[in-house]
């Protein structure tokens, strides 16, 4: 049942796509056209400006003693977006959208505690040396 159902959201969802295309085709003309080359081009911004900030926005996250899943999932959020953006539709410009403005505040992650790592201090010498004089 559940395979039938993912096989219907696919066949359904560009199925939709084409026919609104159509419409707003019919309607707008060129515009449409524009529209979509820009939100392609805002798409493709998006996912090469998520490429570089993971790291940064991972390294302020764990400089700030949050956990780093929130960070990836900052990024994956954006990086879906973007996809989302360079598909041709929208239908698929507004799903990424919705999820780009979806908040992550709600999710609610521990803080990463500084656990005992067993790591024993101290000093140490080569006995050796005195061999390879």
């Amino acid at each position: 049942m559940r395979l039938l159902l993912g096989l219907l959201i696919l066949l359904v969802f560009p199925a939709t796509e084409l026919l609104l295309l159509i419409a707003l085709g019919q309607r707008y003309g060129w515009g449409l056209l524009g529209y979509l080359l820009f939100m392609m081009l805002a798409g493709w911004l998006l996912i090469q400006d998520e490429r570089i900030a993971v790291f940064g926005r991972l390294a302020q996250t764990l400089k700030q003693g949050d956990h780093p899943l929130l960070a990836l999932l900052t990024s994956a959020k954006k990086f879906c977006a973007g996809v989302l953006f360079i598909l041709p539709g929208v239908l698929s410009d507004v799903l990424g959208l919705l999820i780009l403005l979806l908040p992550l505040q709600w999710l609610r992650l521990p803080k990463p505690q500084a656990g005992d790592d067993h790591v024993i201090e101290g000093e140490w010498r080569r006995d050796d040396q005195d061999l390879l004089k």
